[in-house]
């Protein structure tokens, strides 16, 4: 990624969501315009690589970019990050007609795709899914209904994991068409933060895809690959968050007359906001980082191999665990600057507070992300750090 590049994202921002405007803030229709002005940019999907059309863009590029973005809106930059997760797994794992036939599309009409993975039973426990795949001939059926699944009503394609139904033990990931009989959007989830996020309750009854859709690999193994590329990016919209905090707090704090002077004459005020700066680089830090142990991988000739046997990474995991916690802490901090109004919506902060709080939320709970850390991270001595 050139300089240029994120002079253009930047540029984008300050047209498109630079107003703080609480316009994003509404259960509405998707904001078509801002979708149509990204695609503007050159920039939709940057990730996907330049074979298909892409402009293959490194995560750690992604970093800067959903930084930016987020600092905007966190609703509207998690829309456009994270269809990384499945298009990354296709990319890895899909036979090259697949690679043609769905991520070339993407990178030509910078478009989404949708990953549906989380069940009402099943929660965090993946291996307790419901939703069946069932082998016919030379077509696989799909039966099962999925919890969460953001851009699925408008992506190009869906990312299903689902448990063979000859095979209780046995997990497919399959690539299905997102105008294929039987899905059904069942409800939109009102959210209470990145409301400019479509996130969406999903059936599939007797879904017929053929059977070459279904990706190499264990279902689970691969969806744990591409959570580590969109749980770095949820990361680091944590980092844009938090610098429109600050600034906010920095705005308000010459505006606020305190003691015979500003508020921001107050050496308490100082303190908290070198806080939040100390923060801030520690979270960008540690993002970039995780973004270049996977940068890393892809670079290398058997990156599928690499993903398959690591799993998890470390540092994916670390990095949202860390953001989620630090971003809350330096959300909750600029909401107490802002006295009574930090508890109303009269303010961008009321905002800020709750799109903060699904870093720690959404791809895996902090608990849940904590007790996989420990399991794979701690309890084998040899890969403490």
């Amino acid at each position: 990624m050139e300089p240029r590049d994120l002079d253009i994202i930047r540029q984008f921002v300050k047209d498109e969501l630079g107003d703080g405007s609480t316009r994003l803030d509404v259960l509405s229709e998707k904001p078509q315009q801002l979708y149509e002005a990204f695609r503007a940019t050159g920039h939709a999907n940057w990730w996907l690589p330049e074979e298909y059309g892409g402009s293959g863009f490194s995560l750690e590029d992604g970093v800067e970019i959903v930084n930016e973005i987020a600092y905007g809106d966190a609703g509207v930059a998690f829309t456009l990050l994270v269809s990384i997760l499945g298009s990354s797994v296709v990319q890895l794992y899909g036979s090259d007609e697949l690679k043609a036939r769905y991520l070339a599309p993407m990178a030509a009409g910078g478009t989404f795709c949708a990953a549906l993975g989380s069940e009402r039973e099943a929660g965090s426990e993946l291996n307790r899914i419901g939703t069946v795949a069932e082998r016919s001939g030379s077509e696989l059926v799909l039966t099962g209904e999925k919890f969460f699944a953001t851009n699925a009503d408008f992506a190009d394609f869906l990312l299903v994991i689902a448990r063979a139904a000859d095979d209780p033990d046995e997990y497919l990931a399959i690539v299905v068409p997102r105008d294929a009989p039987g899905i059904e959007i069942v409800k939109r989830w009102d959210v209470i933060g990145l409301r400019a996020s479509h996130t969406y309750a999903v059936t599939l009854d007797n879904c017929r895809v053929p059977a070459a859709n279904q990706l190499s690999g264990s279902g689970l193994r691969l969806l744990e690959t591409g959570l580590n590329a969109s749980r770095v990016l949820i990361a680091a919209t944590a980092i844009g968050i938090a610098r429109r905090i600050r600034d906010h707090c920095m705005t308000y704090a010459k505006e606020k007359r305190f003691r015979g002077g500003s508020l921001l004459e107050s050496p308490v005020l100082a303190q908290k906001l070198g806080q939040m700066e100390m923060q801030i680089d520690v979270m960008k830090s540690h993002c970039r980082k995780a973004a270049r142990e996977y940068d890393d991988i892809m670079a290398g000739p058997d990156a599928a191999k690499v993903f398959s046997r690591k799993g998890t990474l470390k540092s994916a995991l670390t990095a949202k665990i860390f953001c989620g916690q630090t971003g809350w802490s330096i959300a909750s901090a600029g909401s107490e600057m802002f006295g009574g109004l930090g508890y109303t919506d009269e303010l961008p902060i009321g905002k800020l507070l709750r799109d903060m709080r699904y870093v720690s939320i959404v791809e895996g709970g902090d608990d849940v992300l904590r007790e996989l850390l420990f399991s794979r991270y701690v309890v084998p001595v040899s890969r403490r750090s």
